[in-house]
């Protein structure tokens, strides 16, 4: 495989990068700075067809429920619906049973959440509460010095926790964990205000769009941190960590 490329790059490279981070890239050899820092950032966000797959219940909920005079069984049975209907696609396409089963289930709880309670901006709450948690979970582990996303490369290339015995690796391991962290500050600060405020239409337009632009953009920019770390200072160039 060739060696990575250096980091002042042209500007097209850059959009090759990005469309790599988003479409996949090859598994590669689980060497330092190969391409598995690559496939571990397009896993993070799923692809295009994840990021749809993921958007499109939530878009239709707000679609039907602004259209149909904010009337919550048809906006939630019609999620529900595309809920189903990405399933069945996801069937055809052989993906993993777990995939296809958590992500309907997941649509059909908010469902169940909104009717439940008679609010339909708790369709969306789901969402907010597990921001709440992966913000606290990748905050905790950078400021006890475990960034998560570190293992998660670490795991990915065979060496979970080789890399913090090299310093410019935990660093860079750190800042990428952080960067996802600011997502879920950042939609937690303009979300929660429009929930509590029952501002349906505008609560669900700030999730589609600080939904996988904001994930893809963070997942971007750590994929380039940790390329760099990795290929200045591969782990394996580096004493075992103890």
């Amino acid at each position: 495989m060739a060696p990575d490329e250096p980091v002042a790059e042209s500007h097209e490279h850059h959009h090759r990068d990005a469309a790599e981070i988003l479409e996949g890239a090859p598994a590669g050899t689980g060497k330092p700075g190969d391409a598995t820092t690559e496939q571990l950032m397009a896993n993070a966000i799923g692809g295009w067809r994840g990021l749809v797959d993921s958007s499109l219940p939530g878009a239709v909920f707000l679609i039907v429920y602004v259209i149909d005079g904010n009337v919550l069984a048809t906006a939630v049975w019609s999620a529900v619906a595309a809920g189903a209907l990405i399933a069945v696609l996801r069937l055809v396409r052989r993906e993993s049973l777990q995939q296809v089963v958590s992500g309907f289930i997941g649509i059909a709880f908010c469902a169940w959440l909104a009717t439940r309670t008679g609010k339909a901006e708790d369709f969306y709450l789901p969402g907010l509460l597990f921001s709440i948690g992966y913000a606290i979970v990748l905050a905790t582990s950078c400021l006890v010095g475990h960034p998560l996303l570190g293992y998660g490369v670490g795991a990915a290339t065979g060496d979970i926790s080789g890399w913090r015995a090299v310093p410019e690796q935990r660093r860079a391991y750190t800042l990428a964990t952080w960067f996802f962290v600011a997502v879920f500050g950042v939609r937690l600060a303009v979300q929660l205000p429009l929930y509590f405020a029952g501002a349906v239409g505008a609560l669900g337009v700030a999730k589609l769009a600080m939904g996988w632009p904001l994930l893809a953009l963070a997942a971007y920019f750590s994929y380039r941190v940790i390329r760099k770390a990795r290929a200045d200072a591969p782990a394996s160039s580096q004493e075992p960590h103890r």
